[in-house]
């Protein structure tokens, strides 16, 4: 079923989450390709003299990429954020997505991310903003929170309903508080009191791990959309499971070895034409690593790899893993199966 953000119909109801250091257009692409329907961007800083850096260039590019096109924009100042957003919107951004859902320090001491949820004036004058911004070029404007600042501050509700007066046209909502981070367990019944308090599109975002457990929190939320962040990592074929489970109530048979080298193989080519080789061979490691974690011999061969620092070397070394591992097994295991990452590898991940 697809979902409508203003005038863009979306594919699916199944989105990658925006994840600094991860969400690259080259892992975009590759998790659109595998059944996502959509895929933020990492966020972009709304601070003018950082757009021109290479940094920055990197987040926003978007060269080849099926739209839409949404870029998440992250600040503390309404008029640099609307700044923001019109300098993305002339560069091709299809929708415009305001962070106020990510609990790192180093965004939080600055007042942004999910620290704004403590200044609810202060979030509004952005949106607002950044609505203005946007809408005589038909953007869309979405925003990604959490539940509140802390379990004494559980605020997502009222400011849900201010930020659809405001003009926001999509909502996500992680289960966790900003002082949670990634700690524990997501709760949802914050994010299905939101969706009852509001009429525009609600998404889900929190410990969706397997297509059961998107089936489960898609009714206990009544959510329109689910996002996954974490799960994809190493396995960008979560999404195409979850799809097939919701239209079948089968699971989709685990992906061939053969298939997942190709998609690695590719993926990491991708990945240097990026960031080219130095820079490259450095960031593919943690997608190496997220891939092979689960995997006979995975542990041993993250240890090795992360020695290499020549792209063809590392490419040699991944297709020679998997093309061992496929004397030993036709497919990988299911994603049920596979190790979740650690919270504070992930923290590291979306700082």
């Amino acid at each position: 079923m697809t979902l409508q953000i203003g005038n863009i119909a979306l594919e699916n109801r199944l989105f990658v989450a925006p994840m600094a250091g991860v969400t690259d257009r080259p892992f975009r692409m590759l998790c659109r390709e595998l059944g996502a329907g959509y895929a933020v961007s990492e966020m972009v800083t709304s601070r003018k003299e950082l757009w021109g850096t290479l940094k920055t260039s990197r987040r926003a590019n978007h060269d080849g990429e099926p739209g839409p096109i949404s870029v998440q924009i992250a600040g503390t100042d309404a008029d640099m954020m609307s700044e923001a957003a019109q300098y993305n919107i002339e560069r091709g951004a299809q929708i415009i997505d305001i962070n106020m859902g990510c609990p790192a320090k180093k965004v939080c001491n600055k007042w942004a991310g999910s620290a704004l949820m403590r200044d609810e004036p202060l979030a509004l004058e952005i949106v607002e903003a950044v609505v203005t911004a946007a809408a005589p070029h038909q953007v869309p404007v979405t925003l990604k929170m959490r539940t509140g600042w802390s379990e004494d501050h559980r605020n997502a509700v009222t400011l849900a309903r201010r930020f659809e007066q405001a003009g926001v046209q999509m909502l996500t909502v992680h289960g966790r508080t900003r002082e949670q981070g990634y700690k524990g367990f997501a709760e949802y019944d914050t994010i299905a009191a939101v969706k009852a308090a509001v009429r525009i599109p609600v998404v889900a975002n929190g410990d969706i791990t397997s297509p059961e457990k998107a089936r489960d929190v898609l009714a206990l939320t009544g959510a329109d959309a689910v996002m996954v962040g974490r799960a994809a990592q190493g396995r960008p074929w979560i999404f195409r499971e979850i799809a097939h489970f919701l239209a079948t109530g089968t699971h989709l048979a685990p992906p061939l070895v053969v298939e997942v080298r190709r998609l690695m193989l590719d993926h990491l080519r991708e990945h240097y034409a990026l960031y080219g080789d130095y820079s490259g061979v450095r960031t593919a490691r943690k997608h190496i690593g997220w891939y092979v974690r689960a995997l006979p011999g995975g542990e041993a061969f993250r240890g090795a790899m992360n020695a290499i620092e020549d792209c063809d070397e590392q490419l040699r070394a991944v297709a020679g893993f998997f093309d061992t591992l496929a004397t030993r097994m036709d497919r990988i295991p299911h994603a049920s199966d596979a190790v979740e990452p650690s919270d504070e590898h992930a923290a590291d991940a979306l700082a």
